[in-house]
């Protein structure tokens, strides 16, 4: 019983053949392998597993039903608690969720429960099983704005609580990051995304793209001539965030949210699309988070050779660890401890170069991270024809100018209430990166899950009015 200590490992395709494709990187695993795997968990009666859960899906009650060979229970167990389960168990970052508080994981190797529920999610989305949905129509109208993981989670939790919820999509494809932001090879859009986003049309709710609230239409037109009841917003964080250094604004610097929405929505990857996209020969991404692997490994794929310029060290890295190591083994080249000064433009206005300082760790700083300190005499040129600047998003203020009523913090955040998603505007409620900032997948859906709850508690009446 030795190998009960090591998960089944999963197949993956070859670094050296994926770094010229955009085909999904993680094979996942087959019924064999997934039945093996399953077999790993413990069932513990007070899981732990499920309080790392930001959608408290019960992973011992699923992971049973695949070791019973009831894959089609799996699902209905998962689809309890999530509408995208397709989705989290390939960007969910479960290392530091359910997996490290996974009892097997003290001796051996965690249960490997994200691989666990994407292979559920495929099986389902492969064979067609369909959400459960509500009995009837209970009569009240919602809003949902923007269709990313927050939006999607709140409308599939309304619905099937038989509300009549309709989404608004400023973008022409429904999917918000998954769609433009998270690259093809992590996260197929027709196989994975587009499907899943299908089963939450199966619950009934309706699909509006092209809206841009705030332009198109407002949140108070929605609530006053349309006879919305609620309004949920899920209009993520969009706008990015530049470093303020000479030179940002020459041709070839690109927000890591642009270059991948180009790729990505707008298929710059593919051939048959006349999509521009300055795919460089020689390319910096700026940041160490998971976008900036996105960026570098689209980049990558489109014949680069690759730099991330990060200000820390590798410990300090904010992408996971699984991305960093798939970087690595692509042949991206870390330039850590290092920091941009100046970006180098040629008389034509196009990127040439970058000039930038080492770094050495200091004191902690008020993240409890150790702050880089600038290494004086060690400036160097680095020679480049695009940079690539990922250091984060925050809210689109749109949204906030055209309501009234919807108070926000400095940093443009809408202030809302982390357990039912309140704002300070009555039947409004909001969650997701438009109110934390730039988050994970799986945090926005948490939040649509607390949005959606808080809407019901109001509408149904099961909740004084403070």
């Amino acid at each position: 019983m030795g190998d009960m200590l090591k998960r089944v490992p999963v197949r993956e395709q070859d670094a050296k053949e994926r770094a010229t494709n955009f085909e999904e990187v993680c094979y996942g695993y087959n019924l064999e392998e997934a039945t093996e795997e399953a077999a790993r968990c413990l069932d513990c009666k007070n899981a732990r597993c499920i309080q790392g859960c930001p959608v408290s899906i019960n992973i011992p009650g699923f992971i049973t039903k695949v070791k019973e060979g009831d894959i089609e229970g799996a699902y209905e167990v998962i689809g309890q608690s999530s509408a995208l389960p397709a989705i989290c168990g390939r960007v969910c970052p479960q290392e530091s969720q359910c997996e490290c508080r996974c009892i097997r994981g003290i001796k051996g190797e965690p249960v490997s429960i994200g691989k666990l529920e994407r292979f559920v999610a495929d099986y389902a989305l492969e064979h067609d099983i369909k959400p459960k949905k509500a009995e009837a129509s209970n009569g009240h109208k919602v809003a949902v704005i923007g269709s990313g993981p927050a939006g999607l989670t709140c409308a599939g939790d309304l619905a099937k609580l038989g509300y009549e919820v309709t989404v608004f999509e400023a973008l022409h494809e429904l999917g918000g990051v998954l769609v433009y932001g998270i690259p093809e090879f992590r996260l197929p859009k027709e196989k994975v995304v587009k499907k899943e986003i299908e089963k939450v049309k199966e619950l009934g709710v309706k699909f509006e793209t092209n809206v841009v609230i705030g332009k198109s239409t407002t949140i108070d037109q929605l609530m006053e001539e349309e006879d919305f009841e609620a309004v949920f917003i899920g209009s993520g964080a969009g706008l990015p965030v530049f470093m303020g250094i000479p030179g940002e604004t020459a041709n070839g610097v690109f927000s890591a949210n642009e270059y991948l929405t180009r790729s990505n929505l707008m298929k710059a990857f593919d051939p048959e699309y006349d999509t521009p996209i300055a795919a460089g020969k020689k390319v910096a991404v700026i940041g160490g988070g998971n976008v900036a692997m996105d960026a570098a490994r689209t980049a990558l794929r489109l014949g680069a050779e690759v730099h991330i310029v990060y200000r820390r060290s590798e410990a300090e890295l904010p992408a996971r660890v699984e991305e960093v190591h798939h970087a690595k083994e692509e042949g991206i080249i870390f330039d850590l401890l290092t920091n941009p000064k100046e970006i180098l433009v040629d008389d034509n206005g196009w990127v040439k170069g970058m000039r930038v300082i080492r770094m050495e760790l200091g004191e902690p700083d008020a993240s409890g991270r150790r702050r880089p300190v600038e290494i004086e005499g060690s400036e160097f040129d680095m020679e480049l024809d695009t940079v690539i600047m990922s250091l984060g998003t925050s809210p689109n203020p749109l949204i906030a100018a055209t309501t009234k009523g919807l108070e926000t913090n400095r940093r443009k955040c809408i202030v809302a209430d982390e357990e039912t998603g309140e704002t300070s505007k009555a039947a409004v409620y909001a969650g997701g990166d438009a109110v934390t900032g730039a988050a994970t997948v799986i945090l926005a859906m948490g939040a649509g899950k607390a949005g959606a709850k808080g809407i019901h508690e109001y509408l149904s009446g099961e909740r004084e009015e403070a």
